[in-house]
């Protein structure tokens, strides 16, 4: 699944636009964590225990989002953002959100190809699968 910030892919068609898909989840804070990451702050740097909570997070809306954009046949996620909020003192919202699309290579011939459109349209992958 390609995953992309743009909204559209450089070298591809959008074939079929899926709609809005996105992951969630909501963390409390781990009391334990929050003590070791408040001394660690005392002294400046990073925060690795807090850094560690927010990276895991991530991978897991991320694979949430991922699997509503299969299900609903996407190969590709376009114009993907995160968003993050607290929810009282002790809970955080972490979201990712984008839109499910099925996006084709362009070939050679065609207008806008790219060196890796071309690449996948050439037999370097499978025309519609998108690494």
């Amino acid at each position: 699944m390609l995953i992309v910030t743009s909204n559209d892919i450089p070298g591809h068609r959008i074939d079929a636009v899926f709609g809005e898909v996105m992951g969630l989840t909501v963390r409390s804070r781990d009391i334990t964590a929050q003590v070791v990451a408040g001394f660690r702050s005392l002294a400046g740097g990073e925060v690795r225990e807090m850094t560690r909570a927010l990276y895991d997070s991530r991978q897991d809306v991320m694979a949430r989002m991922v699997a509503e954009a299969e299900q609903r046949g996407a190969n590709a996620i376009i114009a993907m953002r995160f968003d993050t909020s607290a929810i009282g003192p002790n809970w955080t919202e972490i979201c990712a959100y984008g839109t499910a699309v099925f996006a084709l290579p362009l070939s050679r011939d065609e207008p806008g190809a790219t060196g890796q459109s071309i690449h996948l349209t050439a037999g370097g992958g499978a025309a519609g699968r998108i690494l």
